[in-house]
């Protein structure tokens, strides 16, 4: 029976409630694991309770009778806890973090499962620090979950057994399926950090080519990072200050009640200089789920969710001319822009439900 609980989990993650990782908190909400691991790659935390406590240091003597290691290194009160605690199975997400958890899997004998998401199988920094240890992983972990096709062959590239990559594309909050956007506004709408690989001065500087013919468009781009300042300074360099506005970081509810009150959706992804690849993003789930059509990139995860000229229009990374035209065509035919966000909503129903996606890991896991 898909998701009959028999095994005890570990959730293994370096940071819990990230705004921008709604997926880990999906996961943790309708996964209910036994116990939470967090707090750095090596996970220092328990639930929220740190793990190198007084409390824990006077089992120091204890753990050395009973299980032959000392409760000193992080590393060993890990393999205490996952034994103490009975756990059947570790699930990681990020590679580095299943790259931490390897050693204590592999002394406490636990099958491991680690789930992808982007950076972690594109950037470069990162896939030359972790070459070998991800060769190792590979070797051991039970599965490695990835979120797209394109990541998909990458995984397999940096040596994963063809047998062992499972693809789970993310699910969609159900609230973005109440959404009803009326079209009657020229908004466009972003919503995700505002780093290198998201695109934002390509989204920008699109939008700045249809504000002649639509002087009344706004731009609202929701979120925050380090390109944040430099996208403001562009909005001014640009005279756009009357037409492209940064909200902040803004909850569900919130990016919901945007996407109700605008006619597409907007994000030029894009290789970062590092590398740095998405996976695929969620954002762009949830606008299609809100009967948006999506104007984006041929990048990573998003040509598999977004069917160019059906659900939405995809163009090249770093074209804005094109970017800007896509634009324009949903501007100057909201019936077709009406018409892609429904064909939008009944692809995600169908194929990237909430529910779909927590089946397979809870198959995956549980069984």
């Amino acid at each position: 029976m898909v998701g009959q609980k028999n095994k005890k989990i570990a959730f293994v993650t370096s940071k819990l409630d990230a705004y921008s990782e709604t997926f880990i908190r999906a996961q943790i909400d309708m996964l209910k694991p036994d116990i939470i691991l967090h707090g750095g790659k090596l996970p220092s935390k328990i639930n929220g309770e740190s793990i190198v406590t007084p409390f824990w240091d006077s089992l120091n003597q204890k753990c050395r009778k009973v299980f032959q290691c000392d409760l000193v290194s992080l590393e060993s009160r890990l393999v205490y806890l996952l034994r103490k605690k009975k756990i059947d199975i570790v699930f990681a997400q990020y590679g580095p973090a299943g790259v931490a958890m390897l050693p204590v899997c592999k002394k406490t004998k636990i099958p491991l499962v680690v789930h992808f998401h982007g950076f972690d199988a594109s950037h470069k920094p990162t896939l030359e620090k972790y070459e070998k240890a991800y060769w190792e992983m590979f070797s051991y972990a039970k599965n490695i979950i990835v979120v797209s096709s394109a990541m998909f062959k990458a995984i397999h590239e940096l040596g994963c057994p063809l047998e062992k990559i499972l693809l789970n594309s993310y699910g969609v909050n159900e609230m973005f399926f109440k959404c009803s956007p009326t079209f009657e506004s020229n908004v466009f709408f972003a919503a995700g950090r505002f780093v290198e690989k998201k695109g934002p001065e390509f989204t920008i500087r699109s939008f700045h080519k249809i504000v002649p013919q639509f002087p009344d468009a706004r731009l609202y781009m929701a979120g925050d990072g380090p390109l944040l300042e430099k996208c403001r300074l562009l909005v001014k360099a640009l005279s756009l200050e009357k037409n492209v506005f940064f909200p902040g970081v803004l909850k569900p509810e919130m990016i919901a009640g945007f996407m109700q009150k605008s006619i597409a959706f907007v994000q030029h992804s894009m290789v970062a200089s590092s590398g740095d690849s998405e996976g695929t993003p969620v954002a762009i789930i949830e606008a299609s789920a809100a009967s948006l059509p999506v104007v984006s990139t041929f990048h990573a995860g998003i040509p598999d969710v977004i069917l160019d000229g059906i659900t939405g229009i995809l163009v090249p990374e770093t074209d804005i001319d094109k970017m800007a035209d896509a634009m324009l065509t949903l501007l100057n035919d909201k019936e077709l822009a009406r018409k892609m966000g429904r064909a939008g909503r009944e692809r995600i129903k169908s194929e990237y439900s909430m529910e779909r996606y927590i089946n397979v890991l809870k198959t995956l896991l549980y069984s």
